[in-house]
């Protein structure tokens, strides 16, 4: 019936008036009752737009082959305050299915739903997608596009009739992720309009959809995208689908992200975020215990607070076309183990992460010459295409899982390691996306329970698996590969409509990109990874005396104010010259904020109009 603005107090009739007020009236040449959807529209109810549930039963089986229930609502739950459980049935198709509604104290609704075979025969499940109605003000569509270390790029177009649909199929969330759907009154922006947003907790293969009818009716969706026969449910056996999270905001995109950010801090709080380094720019594979114990100490003498040893520590790990699989550390280039350059590490005051990739193997290794059947296929006799000389373990398969999860268990006990960086370079390209997604979040969680205290980034070549669903087993998100600040910039903001700073990695850099070869000053790179979950990802024996000094002092500044940074309200002003670019964080009582006024180019005219800070209590004086 509706979702947007609270309606104040209302009353069982009340809400009768309501939603007969909010259905039109039937048109010529259409079904002869007024046309009255339901949180999954099915053309039994007259809906002939994309149904809310696809699937079918084999012909012959007792149970009946009907491909489009018709559901009655069979009981209603209040499980806890603010939540309602909807419990529904087909006995013609002999399907059940439940639906959740949580709205938090913040605004945020978070949508579940399952479906369960009460049939005495299998049924096949194609696609379960609950749906949210948008009004017909909601004029525009905003959602995201990308490539690899260029991610976050927003698209805008008018939401008109049809349907707009967004899939995800690389066994990922994915650089080209829509990330968050977003409709909205015309021209909204950062502090102003209406919109209406969702997305899917989920870090699999994926469909996000906005469509308009011709009947009046405009609706929002997410949900996971199945492969064809990839969730089959025998009797008795149910399909839990992802979690569609919903958000209205009256005050822009500002007003979304401040609602998500504030679910993420309820139900995943974060200790301060430490400074990092990391090795990867600075040594790439050329691993030496002493240049990396000497960039270690620099490192401490900057303010350094986490020190992580990133790809090349693996036994023959000399480039990235082998030894994905052997988590064991090289004996010729660490005859020690990583002993000495962790101690060394712990003696300086910072704690220790390392870089993993678990979720892959390469064929040129221990692991995939003794199983070459643990190798993630479509079919069973073809390999995938390889990428970046690589191929996903088969994590579904119970042997895989345990060796890969016995492997990394051997590692943390034997080091304190407490964070790590755990990457995923590739697509999957064949196997159930749905199986080896759920299987990652199981090693994660395990691997956390069996080691209070241990951190894991979400790395995905960059920012290739950033979404709700991965961020409940993980700690940090590698924003993006680049660490340019010119792309950062648009990177960084776009991304956090979705989380909180404190969950995005950033790095300073070389003073030339690695990745598009731009040069920058060193302030720019400094305040461009300031507001974050700030790191350094340089060699820093190649940095001057005086730079060195300028980053001793940035690491004090962020050490001093991420207190205000990662609690805080972001806020983003709507620029008229979309060469300047202001953004920044108020504090909750608003008694302190800090801003960044970035210039992206040229401005566009000679004398730049004076810069508006958002956010800011009005009454507060000069």
């Amino acid at each position: 019936m509706h979702w947007g603005t609270d309606l104040g107090a209302t009353t069982p009739d009340g809400l009768v008036e309501l939603a007969n007020a909010l259905v039109p009236a039937v048109s010529p040449s259409s079904i002869d009752a007024p046309l009255r959807l339901s949180l999954l529209p099915l053309a039994s109810e007259g809906w002939t737009g994309t149904p809310g549930l696809a699937g079918f039963r084999p012909g012959g089986d007792a149970s009946g082959g009907a491909a489009d229930p018709s559901f009655a609502l069979t009981s209603v739950d209040t499980p806890d305050p603010g939540s309602v459980l909807l419990c529904l049935e087909d006995r013609v198709s002999r399907l059940a299915m439940m639906i959740g509604l949580q709205l938090d104290d913040h605004g945020v609704l978070e949508l579940s739903s399952s479906i369960t075979n009460k049939g005495d025969g299998p049924w096949h499940l194609a696609q379960l997608a609950v749906t949210l109605p948008v009004p017909p003000r909601a004029r525009e569509i905003l959602d995201f596009s990308g490539r690899w270390a260029f991610e976050r790029r927003p698209q805008r177009q008018a939401f008109e009739r049809g349907t707009w649909t967004r899939d995800s199929r690389h066994g990922r969330t994915g650089h080209d992720s829509p990330f968050l759907l977003s409709a909205g009154t015309p021209g909204f922006g950062y502090r102003h309009g209406e919109v209406w947003a969702i997305h899917l907790a989920w870090s699999g293969d994926q469909t996000t959809r906005a469509e308009s009818h011709p009947t009046g009716h405009a609706l929002l969706s997410a949900a996971e995208l199945l492969q064809p026969g990839e969730v089959t449910l025998a009797p008795g056996d149910s399909y839990h689908a992802p979690a569609a999270i919903a958000v209205y905001s009256a005050d822009g995109l500002d007003g979304i992200s401040a609602r998500l950010h504030a679910r993420t801090r309820r139900r995943h709080p974060l200790p301060p975020r430490p400074v990092v380094l990391n090795t990867w720019e600075a040594v790439y594979f050329e691993h030496d215990q002493s240049r990396l114990t000497g960039l270690a100490e620099i490192a401490a003498s900057v303010g350094v607070e986490r020190f992580v040893l990133d790809d090349g520590w693996m036994t023959g790990r000399t480039d990235d076309q082998r030894a994905l699989g052997d988590w064991t550390v090289d004996p010729q280039r660490w005859p020690s183990g990583l002993h000495p350059l962790v101690d060394r590490v712990n003696e300086l005051g910072m704690d220790f992460g390392l870089w993993v990739e678990p979720e892959m193997v390469s064929l040129d290794s221990q692991l995939a010459r003794a199983h070459p059947e643990w190798v993630l296929r479509g079919s069973p006799d073809t390999l995938p295409r390889p990428w970046r000389h690589q191929y996903a373990l088969d994590l579904d398969n119970p042997l895989a899982f345990e060796n890969i999860r016995a492997q990394l268990s051997r590692l943390l006990d034997e080091y304190p390691i407490a964070f790590l960086k755990w990457d995923q370079n590739r697509d999957l390209l064949g196997g159930s996306t749905r199986r080896q997604t759920l299987a990652s979040y199981r090693l994660m969680d395990e691997l956390r329970m069996r080691h209070p205290g241990l951190e894991i980034e979400s790395c995905s070549s960059g920012g290739a698996r950033i979404d709700l669903g991965v961020v409940e087993h993980t700690d940090r998100v590698w924003t993006s590969d680049t660490n340019d600040p010119l792309e950062r910039q648009a990177i960084q903001r776009h991304t956090s409509l979705l989380l909180p700073p404190e969950w995005l990695g950033s790095h300073l850099g070389a003073p030339v990109a690695h990745i598009t070869g731009r040069a920058a000053s060193l302030s720019f790179r400094l305040a461009t990874a300031l507001f974050w979950s700030a790191g350094i990802e340089w060699d820093l024996g190649s940095a001057t005396v005086d730079d060195l000094v300028a980053i001793r002092a940035w690491t004090s500044a962020y050490i001093r104010l991420r207190g205000l940074l990662h609690s805080g309200t972001v806020v983003r002003a709507d620029a008229p010259d979309p060469a300047i670019e202001v953004h920044g964080v108020v504090a909750s009582d608003r008694s302190s904020a800090v801003f960044a006024v970035v210039s992206l180019g040229a401005a566009r005219d000679a004398v730049p109009a004076a810069v508006l800070f958002p956010g800011l209590d009005p009454g507060a004086g000069a």
